[in-house]
């Protein structure tokens, strides 16, 4: 007999040399910096957490104060005692950011007030039995029995069957008070932590199912800690529209207001896109793109995050030389590694070609032939890149402080409004540009002096040799502003003798002749008039300015190497995020080709091929109906061109005739378009539908 023989051997691996440390490949490069801006992006929901940080610690000292009510023995706290404490949080109408905002306030709670949170949304709530199932379980953690419940499959019954309690707020009851009776015997508010329940989208909840829900809670109140918070949208007058006085009196409302979705996106935009330390931007007309359908379509500033997220990944996947959108340092690095296939790639940017039109030839020949020579060019033209974007955006910070209070805002009332103005053109050569400067020689003396001081401020944190410069003269000016007073007070009696005597000569009597010589002497007067030396100053504070944005703030096309960090496909992240899908349907149904490929269904006047699919056919045969189309003729249409497909000859007997099969298939197209929202059935004649949709391709 043949017996299984078992073969016991140790084997020994040498192991292998150690790795010497390799120095990273230029992709491996990329990637580590992709990554690292990812996470700077990503990083935006813990600033988003500052935002809200305010509105977080009133909402947790209003959930302390109401927990501590039932230790008080005044009349009014025993009054307040029998209402349920709710809190009306108005986040906004920007819903997709609402999410983030209720997961943070609610690991708030559970870590410093209590641990007992549980939050429900409108979906999951159509009747008050769900919205009692969904309180307890999240609240309990275990299965909640439902009278009506759909009975479930026997393994699941026997696993869950000693787990199951009965859906009743009076169970709910007794598990809390099982809770706090492990912890002590003296019931403090320490030891009787609040049961909050958070209803995230208060507008979408059925009015009667939250008016009996509140009901039940009112009677329990006495032994169950509750507290609601409401989460809003729209308006806080939503409260009395959903609930009547009979049960919106038992609750002691209080509302608690967030800061509004344009303000987030200000300072979004302030710490993440308007700032040298991230190398990654946008030009004009991706921050219209994005800032446009942030206002109007959903305020959501997790989709504009989203919007910022798309356009880097898709920056860095188009476009080879993105591997220089990095830190100075890195960037540097990064030049000299560059292939020759690169170095190409840069002399075939519409920036760099400029750079070389306007050297010498000498200096031309050896940029398009020496790679060499080209790495270093290129190190001092990221390093002027740089230095752009560092002196950049301080000036445009100042700009928008003078003007921005100006009347009718003529840069902008947002610092984004002035940054697109300059990022699409020379903002000096703007007519509002021109205006706002001649708002700022109305300006008074104070008010003047506080917008420069805000300059001043801005100023001074930047490490620049540039920005330190303009800050000197900044402080020299403000300077000679607090030494004005006595010069002013000189030069006063000149200016008022200069204007007033020719008005004595308006006094007298005289002819139109002399009228008109009076007035052009009036008029010369004005003009060769002695500015006083707060005018002279103001000019001069003016042309500091004016020779400030024309140094500094030009925009980025004018910047060689810029489409190395500047994303300009607006079409493509218009295309991703601001989706058409009735275009793409209808491109879908009358070209069915650039779908699906085949080549029996290509054509070249536009018109849909025999052999296409049968809601193809249906479609394009309907574009050709008015406002209501008749079934019958219709369906004759249908089976004539189903027919010619089939290869039916058009002189015989059966071409054209609908059979069960063809009226069959025409059913389902139909039915098919009319889920698409093309037609809708009509009660003007039963044997016709109407058409939803004009224009089509």
């Amino acid at each position: 007999d043949l017996r299984p023989l078992i073969f016991q051997g140790c084997f020994v691996f040498k192991p292998s040399a150690k790795k010497k440390k390799r120095t990273l490949t230029l992709g491996e490069l990329f990637l580590k910096f992709l990554w690292s801006d990812l996470s700077s992006v990503w990083s935006l929901r813990v600033l988003q957490d500052e935002l809200n940080r305010k509105i977080l610690d009133s909402l947790l000292d209003f959930t302390r104060k109401c927990s501590s009510t039932h230790q008080h023995s005044n009349w009014a706290s025993q009054m307040r005692a029998s209402e349920i404490p709710t809190a009306a949080l108005v986040l906004g109408v920007n819903v997709p950011d609402h999410d983030m905002t209720f997961q943070s306030l609610s690991d708030l709670l559970q870590q410093s007030v209590t641990p007992h949170v549980v939050s429900v949304q409108a979906k999951e709530c159509g009747a008050l039995k769900h919205l009692m199932k969904r309180v307890l379980e999240r609240m309990m953690g275990t299965v909640v029995a439902v009278d009506d419940e759909e009975e479930e499959e026997p393994e699941q019954l026997s696993a869950q069957l000693h787990k199951r309690v009965h859906c009743s707020l009076g169970t709910l009851c007794d598990w809390y008070n099982t809770k706090t009776r492990r912890s002590s015997a003296v019931r403090d508010e320490q030891q009787q932590p609040p049961v909050v329940i958070i209803f995230k989208d208060l507008e979408a909840f059925n009015s009667k199912v939250l008016q009996d829900f509140i009901l039940i809670c009112s009677r329990y109140i006495e032994r169950l800690p509750l507290m609601f918070i409401f989460g809003i949208a729209t308006s806080p007058s939503t409260i009395q529209h959903m609930l009547p006085h009979s049960v919106s009196s038992l609750l002691c409302i209080e509302l608690f207001q967030s800061l509004s979705c344009t303000q987030h996106l200000a300072t979004v935009i302030d710490k993440f896109i308007l700032t040298p330390q991230f190398p990654f931007k946008l030009s004009s007309k991706v921050m219209q793109v994005l800032i446009s359908i942030f206002l109007y379509h959903d305020f959501s500033v997790k989709n504009f995050i989203k919007g910022v997220q798309l356009a880097l990944l898709e920056h860095f996947h188009s476009q080879p030389l993105s591997v220089l959108c990095c830190k100075k340092k890195e960037a540097l690095l990064n030049v000299m590694q560059l292939s020759h296939s690169n170095l190409e790639r840069i002399r075939q940017l519409l920036s760099f070609k400029r750079y070389v039109e306007k050297q010498d030839p000498q200096e031309q020949d050896s940029l398009l032939k020496d790679d060499t020579h080209l790495k270093e060019v290129c190190q001092k033209l990221i390093k002027g890149l740089h230095k752009y974007h560092k002196n950049y955006y301080p000036i445009l910070r100042c700009l928008h402080t003078l003007t921005s209070s100006l009347p009718r805002y003529p840069l902008g009332k947002q610092i984004r409004e002035l940054h697109l103005i300059c990022l699409e053109k020379n903002v000096w050569e703007n007519e509002d540009y021109q205006s706002a400067m001649k708002l700022l020689k109305m300006l008074a003396k104070d008010e003047l002096i506080i917008l420069l001081q805000r300059c001043a401020e801005i100023l001074e944190p930047v490490k620049s040799k540039k920005m330190n410069s303009a800050l000197v003269q900044l402080n020299e000016l403000l300077t000679r502003f607090k030494e004005l007073d006595t010069a002013a007070a000189e030069t006063a009696p000149n200016v008022e003798e200069c204007i007033t005597s020719p008005v004595k000569n308006l006094q007298k009597k005289t002819d139109l002749f002399q009228l008109q010589k009076t007035l052009l002497e009036m008029n010369e007067s004005r003009r060769s008039k002695k500015l006083s030396p707060f005018e002279v100053l103001r000019n001069e504070v003016l042309e500091f300015i004016d020779s400030l944005v024309k140094s500094h703030l030009s925009p980025p096309d004018s910047q060689t190497l810029n489409e190395v960090s500047y994303y300009s496909s607006s079409a493509t992240v218009r295309r991703h995020i601001n989706a058409t899908p009735r275009t793409s349907i209808q491109a879908a149904l009358s070209s069915p080709y650039y779908y699906l490929q085949n080549d029996s269904l290509k054509t070249e006047d536009g018109s849909v091929s025999n052999a296409a699919p049968d809601i193809c056919i249906a479609y394009k045969l309907h574009l050709e109906c008015g406002r209501l189309i008749n079934l019958y003729d219709w369906l004759e249409a249908y089976a004539t061109v189903v027919s010619a497909a089939e290869g039916n000859s058009p002189d015989s007997d059966n071409f054209g005739k609908v059979d069960e099969v063809k009226h069959a298939r025409f059913i389902r197209a139909v039915s098919e378009l009319e889920f698409l929202g093309f037609i809708k059935s009509t009660k003007q004649k039963t044997d016709h539908v109407a058409r939803l949709t004009w224009g089509g391709c």
